[in-house]
């Protein structure tokens, strides 16, 4: 995570974007006493809004804790995908 001010992420907003962007960093800029603002790549924000959907609903959520697990105590299993 990177953090800045307005008047740094202005100076050099090129820099900041390329290392949110290519370097998969979050970025918060700080603009006054309880106020910023938060950057992330698309990937990222994507990647979290699919996270909040599979556990919006509790019956999501009792599934992937179980699967979770599963797959610590060892009752996991491998498949192959067909090909076509």
């Amino acid at each position: 995570m990177i953090v800045t001010n307005i008047s740094d992420f202005r100076k050099d907003i090129k820099s900041y974007f390329d290392k949110v962007a290519k370097g998969f960093e979050t970025l918060i800029i700080n603009r006054g006493k309880d106020s910023g603002i938060v950057v992330m790549s698309l990937e990222e924000y994507n990647s979290l809004m699919a996270t909040n959907y599979e556990l919006s609903s509790s019956a999501n959520e009792k599934r992937l804790d179980s699967a979770i697990e599963k797959f610590r105590k060892g009752n996991s299993f491998s498949k192959d995908l067909i090909e076509e």
